[in-house]
């Protein structure tokens, strides 16, 4: 038997995007992932109504969907600035000061991690490691890797970004 699939969450041509990446997987739960990555990769984040429809078209439980959309770090449930700065917590950037980076940013920027500035020019986010701890404290703004700089250093730099 058939099941009958919802009907796209609005007309934006996106949806069809994300929907052919769920045919081209069968609708199979195990698409899960990549069809959350299709959604992302769309309209920037997810949301109640794109989880929904995912849990829909796959026939999955909701809860399911929204523990993998919080569980992996990847996805945002929350639209997402401009740009985005990543600030490393690992053990080599946190002895080298990573606290005072996101310390600096939240002061200049008012974006405590997980947050956007209210202008959405810049998203500030914190990672366990990303693998370059001979830069201690390390950052990754806009996908580049940056390190060995201090708050006043780092917030400059942002200024310099969201201006251009």
């Amino acid at each position: 038997m058939q099941r009958i699939r919802p009907d796209l969450p609005s007309t934006d041509k996106r949806w069809k995007l994300v929907n052919a990446t769920m045919r081209r997987n069968g609708y199979a739960g195990h698409a899960l992932i990549e069809a959350l990555h299709a959604v992302q990769d769309a309209f920037g984040f997810l949301d109640e109504d794109a989880m929904t429809f995912v849990a829909d078209s796959l026939d999955l439980p909701l809860s399911k969907v929204y523990g993998v959309a919080t569980f992996y770090h990847l996805f945002m449930l929350k639209p997402q600035g401009r740009h985005a700065c990543v600030v490393c917590t690992g053990t080599a950037c946190y002895i080298k000061g990573a606290g005072a980076l996101i310390e600096g940013i939240e002061e200049r920027f008012g974006a405590a991690p997980g947050e956007t500035t209210e202008d959405k020019s810049l998203s500030v986010l914190t990672a366990r490691c990303v693998g370059a701890c001979g830069l201690a404290p390390a950052v990754v703004l806009d996908g580049n890797v940056i390190g060995k700089l201090g708050a006043e250093a780092l917030c400059d730099r942002l200024e310099q970004e969201i201006a251009e």
